[in-house]
C-alpha cells in the first residue's frame, strides 16, 4: 500500500541529512589538504622543491583552494531533496555563489596546470587528464547558467550535476590512489594519472545515473 506522508517525512529528513554529509566527507580530505596549503602560504613555511612553485605564485593556488572548498561544501546542500522545495530561495541564493566558485577553482586549476612546472610525479598523462576535465568543468558551470536564463530547469539540474561531479573528483581521487599506495607502493606518472581518470570517470558515471534516473514513484511498504 502507498505510505502516508507521515511516513514519508521521516525518509525525506534522512535524505536531507545524509546526502551532503556524505559529499561533504567525500571532499573533506582535498578541503582539508587545501586549507593546510593556504596556512603554510599565509604563515611563511619553509620552502620546499615540492612548495616552490606555489610561493612563487601563490595567488592561483589561493584561488583555487578557497573556490573548491566553497564549491564542494556549498554545493552538497543543493543534494539536499527537500531544499528546493521548501526554501527556493536559498537554493537560488546558493546558485549564485556556487557557479562563480565553481568557476574560479576550474580556470585556476587548468591556469596552474599550463603555467606551473610540473612535480617529478606529473607526466604528460596527468596533464592531459586535468585539461580534459578541467575544460569539462567550465563547460558544464556555463551551461548550467544560460540554461537557467533560459528557465530550463531540467537541462540546467543536469549540467550542474556533471559540473559538481567533475569538481568533486580531487575527493574520489583519495578512494581510487590509496588503495594503490598501500598495496602496490608510490604511484608512477602513469598509475597517477590512470587512477586521476578513473576517479573523474566514477563521479560523470554516477552524475549520469542520478541525471537519467526515473523519478521516484510512491513510497511503498
Amino acid at each position: 500500500m502507498t505510505s502516508s506522508p507521515s511516513m514519508q517525512r521521516p525518509v525525506h529528513a534522512r535524505a536531507n541529512r545524509l546526502i551532503p554529509a556524505g559529499l561533504i566527507a567525500l571532499s573533506f580530505v582535498p578541503v582539508v589538504a587545501g586549507m593546510v596549503r593556504v596556512t603554510e602560504l599565509a604563515g611563511g613555511a619553509e620552502v620546499t622543491p615540492e612548495n616552490a612553485r606555489f610561493f612563487a605564485s601563490p595567488v592561483p593556488v589561493v584561488v583555487h583552494i578557497v573556490g573548491v572548498s566553497l564549491f564542494s561544501v556549498l554545493g552538497a546542500f543543493q543534494f539536499a531533496p527537500g531544499l528546493r522545495r521548501r526554501r527556493p530561495g536559498l537554493h537560488r541564493v546558493a546558485g549564485r555563489v556556487l557557479v562563480p566558485s565553481g568557476l574560479a577553482a576550474a580556470l585556476s586549476g587548468l591556469w596552474m596546470t599550463v603555467f606551473y612546472p610540473r612535480p617529478d610525479d606529473v607526466g604528460d598523462l596527468v596533464t592531459a587528464f586535468r585539461l580534459v576535465f578541467g575544460s569539462a568543468m567550465v563547460v558544464s558551470l556555463v551551461l548550467g547558467y544560460t540554461t537557467i536564463r533560459r528557465r530550463a530547469f531540467a537541462r540546467h539540474r543536469a549540467w550542474m550535476i556533471r559540473g559538481y561531479a567533475i569538481g568533486l573528483g580531487a575527493g574520489t581521487q583519495v578512494l581510487t590512489q590509496l588503495p594503490w599506495m598501500l598495496l602496490v607502493g608510490p604511484l608512477g606518472t602513469v598509475s597517477k594519472g590512470v587512477l586521476m581518470a578513473l576517479a573523474w570517470v566514477i563521479n560523470v558515471a554516477v552524475a549520469e545515473w542520478i541525471i537519467r534516473r526515473r523519478p521516484a514513484g510512491p513510497v511503498r511498504t
